[in-house]
């Protein structure tokens, strides 16, 4: 039985599979109750997020499939995994009110996220980002969430809406490390 070896060109989707699987591993670390550890989940995103783009580049490889799975892969682990996190260890136990606000800041913070990456996906800027980019506003959250014990519920909300606007805004954000 012959298969097929593992090409250069598949060298970058292994590290954004890997960026999708600890977002997954963030979404069950949530249901887990276990905050601290999906947040750390969200920060290896970023880690494997920032590889495949380096290692691409290294190899001169790129293609449509790759920018298409990172995108999807970027959604699920700094779009709505960052909002489900937010939501569920920080705003669901405020009062109802609280409650129903962070569920509709939450959607919108993973729907601009989804609204970026399309956006980003048709501009194919190379020297610039066309909003904040959502490894930042999703990474961000995350980071967060170490000082939940810290700082106020309102922090939080506050921060997805301003983030979740600054992603679908028109600033010009220079792109780091190319």
């Amino acid at each position: 039985m012959k298969g097929n070896p593992i090409t250069t060109s598949m060298i970058p989707s292994i590290f954004t599979l890997a960026n999708l699987f600890f977002g997954f591993l963030a979404l069950i670390w949530v249901i887990e109750q276990q905050y601290t550890l999906a947040a750390a989940m969200i920060v290896l995103s970023v880690l494997m997020d920032s590889l495949d783009g380096k290692v691409a580049r290294r190899l001169s490889v790129s293609s449509d499939f790759g920018k298409e799975l990172d995108s999807l892969s970027d959604l699920v682990s700094f779009g709505v995994a960052p909002a489900i996190l937010t939501y569920q260890a920080i705003l669901y136990p405020q009062p109802d009110y609280v409650r129903y606000i962070g569920l509709g800041i939450a959607a919108l913070f993973a729907l601009c996220g989804a609204v970026r990456l399309a956006r980003f996906n048709m501009l194919n800027i190379t020297t610039y980002f066309v909003g904040v980019p959502i490894t930042f506003a999703g990474g961000f959250m995350a980071l967060l969430m170490f000082f939940r014990n810290m700082l106020p519920w309102y922090i939080y909300l506050v921060s997805m809406l301003v983030l979740a606007c600054l992603m679908v805004s028109r600033i010009k954000v220079a792109k780091l490390g190319k």
